[in-house]
């Protein structure tokens, strides 16, 4: 219940303007003035030093008398310490102010860190590939711009590029060490081309990718056995992600390619007709003078993959152009990305297809040599496949073998697979 001189809610909401200003008192001193314009404000009289002074604290009922009470307590507790509280509030925007100030120079003065790793781009891209060049510009846009772009160099703390390199570890271990190496030269570069104060520390010069980063045992990609690939299939065909990255699974499984020439596929490389896919000698793994074409024959299943890829993104260049751009295709960690939401993180890779297909034909009987050209493993000088390679050697065998490969498959996808032996 309110005391005599204590307001309640309902006396603020009904007060009704006058001929000449009135007050509403409440306790210890503050009271609500009502204008004859209609407008309610939140007054305190108090005194400091002797002299009388008139704090407002806001207008009704933008600040409810709860409020107003708070504000009010606050301010006389700092008058009984001997603090005018009008002067501290006075003192208080005006450092708000100052600090702003500073904030709008530094803005105008200093550039942010997206700024700083563009001009690094511009110098470093000068004597490399076009297509590399490109590559990375899109893996610092996507890792490094996105997490530290709109800070200031000054402000980025160790913690901070942690952060931002560990956010990658996830799904792109190696690219998560490049990130961490491309972040410590960009400030390398920036003091030592002016660009940052000459006696800025590098927050990144002494973080080690080892320290950070998820520990990778070297070896062989990650797949699962021979046992194993019914049940995967299964949740690939439960997958409920893009339909892109859906199709990018299934024709993995069935080409068992490696990752980045699947992605990397032009849809003027599908021969319909002959029902074959050739992958030109630029696209394939190796070093220049040993890469050749690579021919693949593709499986009824195969075409039909393609044919509900092709209403998708038929109509530009890639197979798997990019979300943002038909100019260049997606990353190849999408992949990785699904096989994760799907609970195959260390355990599966799209590489890790190669080995499961190699060790199923291997199984069934097809000739090594068959199998090794399919995966297109051309060696050194010696080596007797690729003495012998050419992307168009044992086309029919090959035909049997990736048909065979792909009703596998489709086994394995009705249920009727039980049981194979573990690879």
């Amino acid at each position: 219940m309110a005391t005599v001189n204590e307001l309640s809610n309902l006396q603020c909401s009904k007060a009704k303007p006058d001929a000449k200003p009135y007050r509403l008192s409440d306790r210890g001193g503050l009271f609500l003035l009502v204008a004859p314009t209609g407008g309610k404000l939140w007054r305190w009289k108090y005194r400091f030093d002797g002299k009388e002074r008139l704090m407002a604290f806001g207008k009704y009922p933008d600040v409810s008398l709860a409020q107003a009470r708070l504000l009010h307590a606050k301010a006389r507790a700092l008058l009984a310490t001997g603090v005018d509280p009008m002067a501290e509030r006075k003192e208080a925007k005006q450092e708000k102010r100052e600090a702003l100030v500073k904030q709008e120079q530094k803005a105008t003065t200093d550039p942010i860190f997206e700024d700083l790793a563009r001009k690094w781009l511009a110098w470093w891209r000068t004597d490399k590939s076009p297509r590399y060049a490109a590559r990375a510009e899109r893996r610092i846009e996507s890792n490094v711009i996105s997490q530290l772009g709109k800070m200031h160099p000054a402000d980025i703390k160790r913690m901070d590029i942690v952060k931002a390199v560990k956010a990658t570890d996830g799904h792109a271990h190696y690219i998560a060490q490049k990130n961490l190496q491309m972040i410590r030269r960009i400030f390398d570069w920036g003091v030592n081309n002016g660009f940052l104060d000459e006696n800025s520390l590098n927050p990144a010069s002494s973080i080690r990718a080892g320290d950070i980063l998820s520990k990778v045992v070297k070896g062989h990609f990650a797949r699962v056995s021979l046992a194993e690939v019914p049940e995967m299939i299964q949740k690939i065909d439960q997958y409920t992600g893009y339909p892109e990255t859906c199709l990018a699974m299934e024709l993995l499984s069935l080409t068992f390619l490696r990752t980045s020439e699947l992605i990397g596929g032009r849809w003027k490389e599908i021969d319909w007709e002959q029902k074959q896919w050739i992958i030109p000698a630029e696209r394939m793994k190796g070093r220049r003078e040993e890469k050749k074409a690579q021919l693949v024959p593709l499986a009824t299943q195969t075409i039909a993959a393609f044919k509900r890829l092709h209403a998708l993104t038929g109509t530009g260049e890639y197979m798997f152009p990019g979300i943002r751009s038909n100019s260049k295709t997606v990353s190849t960690a999408i992949i990785l990305q699904a096989l994760k939401r799907l609970g195959y993180q260390g355990k599966m890779t799209g590489h890790g297809w190669r080995g499961i297909a190699s060790t199923y034909l291997h199984e069934k009987g097809f000739d090594h040599l068959y199998i090794e050209t399919q995966l297109a493993h051309c060696g050194g000088a010696g080596d007797q496949v690729a003495a012998v390679y050419n992307y168009a050697l044992y086309l029919e065998p090959r035909r049997k073998m990736m048909q065979d490969w792909a009703d596998f498959l489709d086994e394995c996808r009705k249920g009727a697979v039980k049981d194979q032996r573990a690879a």
